[in-house]
């Protein structure tokens, strides 16, 4: 073309040559077919320059191709704008290319009016944007009308997200599963179960295959409105489960409290065959975390080893805490210090979340001392202790009687550290006076703290003048309990076992009445124990295990061993519901 002067006579082959390049990813040699051009430059030369930059990820340049191309005086045209638009730095540029836009008398134009569209809800201008939407001469397509659902519901508006699938739907577009997983996605954070239904019932009657995409945006719908059972039957019926599919469903069952079935769902994924990610493990190591499932975190901490699964972003370093913090949560709570310490030390960044799990571990376990030497590290590391540091100080110190060190750190909170205590820290504070027997002084302090008490530091004071047979002040935290909280049957329980304890038997059947005119019914003791077959769960009198006539004639004989070593089992005076 050059040898025959093919670029001399028009500007045509100048524009198909750099289109040519730019499609290659050759921008360079379109940036020099560009300046090289004899003739000068018109607006197709400008758009396929521009087009060639955007399409080549350097919007940076094609916005200062647009800007010599308006020095020049090269008036912009329908298609200049489409690619201007997606190389705006912020949101005052895309205004001023609106108002040049309308100035030309360009804004009906379809694909301006798009792009306008999606750029406006880029900078989370949903306002802006619906303006533009109502003034496009048409909507047929719906990809318009699923950016401004999903526009809406990524900036909060999930009740106008629900208004544009509606009008959407009068307007006789036919929705798409985009349509649908965007309306469901809004309905789900506004926690709106019975229109995510009506959507969800709309879906099966117009015959819509659900697919994974519309089924795994109702297992988040439903788990996120608390539906368990809904997002369960969803995940069953289910055909094709994607790794998607399983991350909603254990993650649904974790946020919910259900912690066996979400280990018991991660099991059911493995022998699908299903390969867990990032999101899985750390959703499931909660659940092994509160079920105290060592066995169980050990084996997700070794997949986790063996895959390197790591986030793979730029911000490695929180991520890697983010990850770390978690596996340091499930060793802590499952009793494993050691391992967590050995996991602490090796992490690269602590935050101050790290710290925190490590204090309160070592406090819930009894290692009060090593808590307090843990704190004070985090003070020379450096490290501001927040609320929830002083919750873990005071707990350890509750758990190892360190009374004088509580009081001193409940004193220092506020000025020295900044943290205002609140019923969280008073509550740990009574808490350790009553272990330690100094009832007065707990007493005293609920008297005098500054701020509103509630049923819980009432209760952890009942609980202290059980244990050393107070039955004056029980019967005052009892009835601060009762007239706070009159529904909870804790109260009931520990009132009627400080009367059992002294020989009160007609309080405790006065107890008894109260429950049943109240119809608070008591919730049985739950617990559970990790053997190599998985986790067992039992509640009071069990006999639901396969194996409970085993376990009962072990649990006598062992009963047996310690009388005649002299014990003498303490039975409650409630053991049971009334």
């Amino acid at each position: 073309m050059l040898r025959c002067g093919h670029l001399d006579l028009s500007p045509v082959p100048t524009t198909s040559l750099i289109n040519m390049y730019s499609k290659c990813n050759s921008i360079s040699n379109a940036l020099s077919v560009f300046y090289t051009s004899p003739l000068d430059h018109n607006v197709f030369a400008y758009n396929a320059i521009i087009a060639g930059l955007i399409a080549n990820d350097l919007p940076k340049s094609a916005f200062e191709f647009y800007f010599k191309m308006r020095l020049v005086g090269v008036i912009p045209d329908k298609f200049t704008f489409p690619c201007v638009l997606k190389a705006c730095k912020n949101e005052v540029d895309v205004k001023k290319i609106h108002g040049l836009v309308f100035k030309l008398g360009l804004e009906v134009d379809l694909f301006i009016g798009s792009a306008l569209l999606h750029s406006y809800l880029m900078y989370r201008m949903v306002d802006f944007a619906l303006d533009v939407f109502e003034d496009l001469p048409e909507r047929e397509d719906v990809v318009l009308w699923n950016a401004m659902i999903n526009g809406y519901a990524q900036t909060g508006g999930f009740g106008s997200a629900l208004m544009v699938f509606r009008w959407m739907i009068e307007d006789g577009v036919i929705p798409n599963k985009f349509s649908i997983t965007g309306v469901l996605s809004a309905l789900a954070n506004y926690g709106e179960v019975y229109n995510g239904k009506v959507i969800h019932g709309f879906v099966i009657k117009k015959g819509f295959d659900l697919g994974v995409a519309i089924s795994n945006a109702l297992i988040d719908m439903y788990g996120k409105c608390s539906c368990v059972a809904d997002a369960f039957e969803v995940f069953q019926t289910m055909d094709d489960k994607d790794i998607f599919s399983w991350n909603s469903i254990i993650c649904v069952h974790e946020q919910c409290g259900n912690h066996e079935g979400t280990l018991g769902l991660f099991k059911r994924m493995l022998s699908a065959r299903v390969r867990p990610d990032l999101v899985t493990v750390t959703t499931t190591l909660p659940a092994c975390a509160h079920l105290a499932a060592l066995r169980h975190g050990r084996e997700i901490h070794g997949y986790m080893i063996v895959n390197g699964l790591r986030k793979d972003t730029a911000d490695i370093e929180y991520d890697d805490t983010y990850i770390d913090n978690a596996i340091l949560d499930m060793y802590a709570k499952c009793g494993s210090m050691r391992e967590a310490k050995l996991i602490f030390d090796m992490m690269n960044f602590k935050d101050v979340a790290s710290w925190n799990i490590m204090i309160k571990g070592y406090g819930m376990h009894g290692f009060g001392i090593k808590a307090l030497e843990l704190f004070s590290d985090m003070c020379k590391a450096e490290l501001r202790p927040d609320d929830v540091t002083f919750v873990g100080v005071l707990s350890a110190c509750s758990h190892s009687g360190l009374v004088k060190q509580g009081r001193e750190f409940l004193a220092h909170m506020q000025p020295k550290y900044g943290v205002v205590p609140s019923i969280e820290h008073y509550t740990s504070v009574i808490d350790m006076l009553g272990r330690a027997g100094q009832l007065e002084a707990a007493y005293e302090l609920l008297l005098t703290m500054p701020i509103k008490t509630n049923s819980v530091v009432w209760r952890a004071f009942l609980a202290a003048c059980r244990i050393h047979g107070n039955d004056d002040l029980a019967k005052v935290a009892a009835k601060q309990v009762l007239d706070l909280e009159p529904d909870h049957c804790g109260s009931y329980v520990i009132l009627s076992n400080v009367y059992g304890q002294t020989g009160r038997y007609e309080e405790v059947l006065e107890i008894r009445d109260a429950m049943k005119l109240q119809n608070v019914r008591k919730t049985p003791g739950c617990s559970w124990i990790e053997l190599h077959n998985g986790v067992h769960v039992f509640i009071t009198a069990d006999k639901s295990h396969p194996e409970a006539n085993l376990i009962y004639a072990g649990l006598n004989s062992l009963t047996a061993r310690l009388c005649e070593h002299g014990y003498t089992p303490e039975s409650d005076a409630l053991e049971s519901s009334p």
